[in-house]
This record gives structure tokens, C-alpha cells and sequence, in this order.
């Protein structure tokens, strides 16, 4: 995996790995047939800039059903109202179990709503996505 800070009109591609850079937002946009990332200086989320909300809600926007949401151990909310819209609009989405989490917030409180098709340990996120992909 190709793993980098993204940066405004990256295209989303197989085996890359765009992270937000730190103190912006980043969304998915939809360019044609491709998805490319924006990276903006927009207001705060909750009190998060990258939030993790924005980055799912503009996923379930632009890719709904064809998207899979993964949210891990963290403090606070951020990510769970995104991921829910993510799963109301039809994308496989995955929250880490409290047992593998350093901080079992953000995926308790994604769990808790609804957000989470399947809840698994860290270790094994990776098989069920993997899994997941197979079967479509």
C-alpha cells in the first residue's frame, strides 16, 4: 500500500492510502468516473479539524453504496454520524470491538446508534474487509 498526506484533486486509486493532513478538512468528491479528495481550511466539527464525519458524510455522498467505513479505537464521536449515514445509504461499514480498543469511544458511540454492520477486534478488521470485497 502507497500510504500519503493527501492533498486537493489526489485520485483515490486501488492500493493507496490518502491520510488528511492535519488542520484541514478533507471530503470525497466525485470527478466524472473518478473520486479525488478536497482538502479545505473549513470551520471545526465537533471541535475537529480533520473530522472524521465530514471525510464519511462526503464518502456517503458521492459513493454510498459502493463505500465501506471503518471506524477504530478514539476519544469522543467524531465519525459516528458519518459512518450511520455511510450504512443508511447501503456502504458496509465496521467499528472495532471494546476489548481491542486503546479508547472505545468513537466506535462505542457508532455501535450504539446503529452505525456498525459488523464489530470486530483490530486484528481481524482486515479479514472481514477482506471478505467483504471478495463477495461483491
Amino acid at each position: 500500500m502507497n500510504v500519503k498526506e493527501a492533498q486537493s484533486g489526489d485520485t483515490i486509486e486501488r492500493g493507496q492510502v490518502l491520510i488528511a493532513p492535519g488542520d484541514l478538512q478533507m471530503k470525497v468528491v466525485k470527478m466524472g468516473s473518478r473520486y479525488t479528495v478536497n482538502c479545505y481550511p473549513g470551520e471545526k466539527v465537533s471541535g475537529h479539524r480533520p473530522s472524521v464525519d465530514v471525510l464519511f458524510q462526503s464518502v456517503a455522498d458521492t459513493a454510498g453504496a459502493s463505500s465501506v467505513g471503518i471506524i477504530m479505537t478514539g476519544m469522543g464521536r467524531d465519525g459516528a454520524e458519518g459512518l450511520l449515514k455511510m450504512k443508511k445509504k447501503g456502504a458496509f461499514t465496521i467499528g472495532q470491538d471494546a476489548e481491542s480498543c486503546v479508547v472505545y469511544g468513537m466506535p462505542m458511540v457508532a455501535y450504539n446508534i446503529g452505525a456498525v454492520t459488523r464489530q470486530v477486534s483490530c486484528a481481524n478488521i482486515a479479514g472481514v474487509l477482506m471478505k467483504h470485497l471478495s463477495s461483491l
